[in-house]
């Protein structure tokens, strides 16, 4: 009788032994796409190059977070870009909104200095007025910023949806994508590279059962939504390093716990290996 209870118990701890490992599993097949192919880098090569990371508000780096550091472990130059101090983004907290942009230009300093990041530029643009200024005016930043950096990459959201549907995060998509498209080639225009954020597949079919801000923004029409991953870049290694980037941002945890559910309740080393990666869509 003792012998099948040992076999029993043994099978027992071995399950819950197992359970995690299968869980991770579960949770990468249902999150990942297995035709889209995994880089160790977003850039491959041996020479420093100038990276430069254009966004529209503090905490949009986060959905780029552990590919810039992996960019800066490779020895590589990030530049990031904030159009605005975030103003705008109040999550039901009562700050006005010079108290806001002072509170979110912090976490934003905080945010760059976990990342690694040494060359912040907090610019002072209207958060949710970035439409009244207008498509010409945000290429016109983009391309000051481009002239005075001079980057080899550029780094951006994309032109369709940005990444879930927000006004500025579209509009300075489209404006990066523009200044590339009409001015790649150029003697005088120093980015050779374009890319843009964006899910996979799997990724937008789970953020629309569980991300109220996707339910709220994203096309009704799938067809007219994120551009597909030409790669993801492998970025589990950093996984700890980005927790503490969205930590970083105080005044934005509801928003945060929306793009990444339930980041705060599953033990660390198993999200890391569901979210191991960024995907990303090359502008050509």
């Amino acid at each position: 009788m003792r012998k099948p209870l040992i076999r029993i118990a043994g099978v027992i701890i071995m399950i819950l032994l197992l359970f995690p490992f299968i869980l991770i599993l579960i949770g990468k097949s249902q999150l990942h796409d297995s035709d889209i192919s995994q880089k160790e880098s977003l850039v491959e090569s041996s020479s420093k190059l100038r990276i430069m990371a254009f966004f529209p508000h503090p905490d949009d780096e986060v959905t780029v977070s552990g590919t810039l550091m992996n960019l800066i472990a490779q020895g590589h130059e990030v530049h990031l870009i904030c159009l605005t101090k975030g103003e705008a983004g109040n999550s039901g907290e009562s700050y006005t909104k010079e108290e806001l942009a002072r509170l979110r230009a912090l976490e934003m300093q905080q945010s760059a200095k976990i990342i690694g990041v040494e060359k912040l530029h907090l610019l002072d643009y209207p958060d949710g007025g970035l439409d009244e200024m207008g498509l010409d005016s945000i290429k016109g930043i983009a391309l000051g910023m481009i002239n005075q950096l001079q980057p080899d990459i550029l780094l951006s959201y994309d032109s369709k949806v940005g990444l879930y549907g927000h006004s500025d995060h579209k509009l300075s998509g489209i404006a990066m994508e523009q200044v590339f498209l009409e001015n790649s080639g150029k003697s005088d225009f120093s980015p050779t590279q374009l890319f843009q954020v964006t899910l996979s597949p799997k990724q937008i079919q789970v953020a629309l059962k569980l991300s109220s801000g996707f339910q709220r923004n994203y096309p009704k029409d799938l067809n007219q939504g994120l551009p597909k991953p030409d790669f993801s870049v492998s970025t589990q290694p950093y996984f700890h390093r980005v927790l503490e980037v969205m930590k970083a941002h105080q005044t934005q945890q509801a928003v945060l716990k929306d793009l990444m559910p339930y980041h705060d309740k599953v033990p660390a080393w198993i999200y890391s290996r569901i979210f191991d990666r960024e995907y990303f869509h090359e502008v050509k």
